[in-house]
């Protein structure tokens, strides 16, 4: 026999040995994990009374993150001991209120315009005008009034609590807390720098 008829038996032989190995080896692969038994939304279900399968919490249980009593009772709600409360959850930073004007630019102007006098491009459209940010009553309201407006809406307002996470709220809260803030500030107690820009002089 020739060196190459002994190499190409070889060769075969090993293709065939290899092919063998992944056979047994698929051979022991299952698919319990991918073909388990499941149920898609709004499945029926013959082992609940309620012919449901899909299933409301357990009563008494809070899912991971979103313990909102005690100590957390503010930052999820707005509220202390169940009532509105005009504190923060956390000192309010630059930072904060720069990620407020970004989140409010975005979710709130549409309706209460740029600088919160309820004159957005939605209103000049024809939708229910909403209040100024800067009459009293609005700038006396406790920022948990604001949290739970943008958490569960008011009026005509549509909740953002699916759409904005509890620490942007919050954000939002500071950055109209500064709107505010911005129409009541002495043009003495602004920073030099800053005042120039808003009366036109340069030092």
């Amino acid at each position: 026999m020739s060196p190459s008829a002994n190499t190409g038996k070889q060769f075969a032989g090993g293709w065939l040995l290899a092919a063998l190995g992944l056979l047994v080896t698929c051979a022991g692969c299952r698919l319990d994990m991918h073909v388990q038994p499941r149920y898609n939304p709004y499945d029926p279900s013959d082992f609940f009374g309620d012919g449901l399968s899909a299933r409301l919490p357990v009563p008494g249980t809070v899912p991971r993150g979103e313990l909102t009593l005690g100590p957390q009772e503010l930052l999820y709600t707005g509220k202390v001991n169940g009532q509105p409360s005009d504190a923060f959850p956390y000192a309010v930073t630059q930072e904060i209120v720069d990620r407020g004007r970004e989140r409010y630019n975005v979710f709130c102007s549409p309706c209460h315009g740029f600088v919160g006098e309820g004159d957005g491009m939605i209103v000049q459209r024809g939708f229910r005008h909403p209040p100024s940010f800067h009459e009293d009553r609005m700038r006396t309201a406790p920022a948990g009034h604001y949290f739970d407006v943008i958490t569960n809406g008011f009026g005509v307002m549509y909740p953002y609590g699916y759409r904005v996470s509890p620490p942007d709220r919050w954000a939002i809260i500071a950055y109209i807390r500064a709107l505010q803030l911005s129409r009541q500030v002495p043009i003495a107690d602004v920073p030099d720098a800053e005042r120039a820009k808003l009366t036109g002089q340069s030092k």
